[in-house]
């Protein structure tokens, strides 16, 4: 099935209550941050609720998503807290946490 020109997909990076950081892929933001909030996300978030979004890059394919986000979860705390911090605070806005 062909993917529709105006699907957009997203790899993200959640910050759980105990300051780990949870790395996923997704077409909805909202939806599947209030998800993981609800313990209805990944087994990894279920326990460490509330959860929330600190970074996100958007995609057109969903291959690109996924090779994005096996990328970020190869990276060190560092290098991640690092890309979190580049990112434009003001686009984070757009997402109730």
């Amino acid at each position: 099935m062909a993917e529709e020109w105006f699907d957009m997909h997203y790899t993200y990076i959640l910050k759980c209550v105990d300051g780990t950081y949870y790395t996923g892929w997704t077409t909805d933001l909202e939806k599947r941050l209030k998800a993981h909030n609800e313990k209805k996300g990944a087994k990894y978030t279920k326990n460490r609720t509330p959860v929330s979004l600190v970074y996100y890059e958007t995609f057109e394919t969903k291959q690109e998503a996924l090779r994005r986000e096996y990328a970020i979860k190869q990276m060190t705390r560092a290098e991640k807290t690092d890309l979190i911090g580049r990112q434009n605070s003001s686009a984070l806005s757009l997402i109730p946490s």
